[in-house]
């Protein structure tokens, strides 16, 4: 749920892949965004996975790493992971946040305000990993 408006019909929720109006179907973008959209989509996957690899590779760095080196794969990891959540989600921004203008009193959802946390989270991690020593 990226997006949410009103409609005769109740509430009606886009996210990156479906658009739900009591049910829901793919969500319909002309041929100029289509590029766009899978972009975002791309994006925000390759976040998780850099996400859960930066995870990983902090537990392999936790126990092979003498006493007093820094995480600094990790941290760039995390770095590539913010990056991937600002282009995937300015993507979005830019491109799909007006879609929902024929609906009543649309307004973003709770994955688009997490997702802006995650930036910001992401970004605060990354430093923090390249800063951080083993002690």
């Amino acid at each position: 749920v990226w997006m949410v408006g009103s409609s005769t019909m109740g509430t009606v929720s886009s996210g990156l892949w479906l658009l739900c109006n009591g049910t829901c179907m793919a969500l319909p973008v002309s041929s100029n965004d289509e590029a766009s959209l899978r972009a975002a989509q791309a994006f925000m996957i390759l976040s998780i996975i850099f996400s859960v690899i930066a995870l990983a590779m902090f537990v392999v760095q936790l126990f092979t790493l003498e006493k007093g080196k820094r995480f600094y794969i990790t941290g760039a990891i995390m770095l590539v992971c913010w990056l991937c959540i600002l282009i995937g989600v300015s993507i979005y921004t830019a491109r799909f946040t007006g879609m929902m203008r024929d609906f009543e009193r649309p307004h973003h959802g709770y994955c688009f305000i997490l997702a802006w946390i995650c930036f910001c989270f992401s970004f605060i991690t990354g430093i923090l990993y390249l800063v951080l020593r083993k002690k």
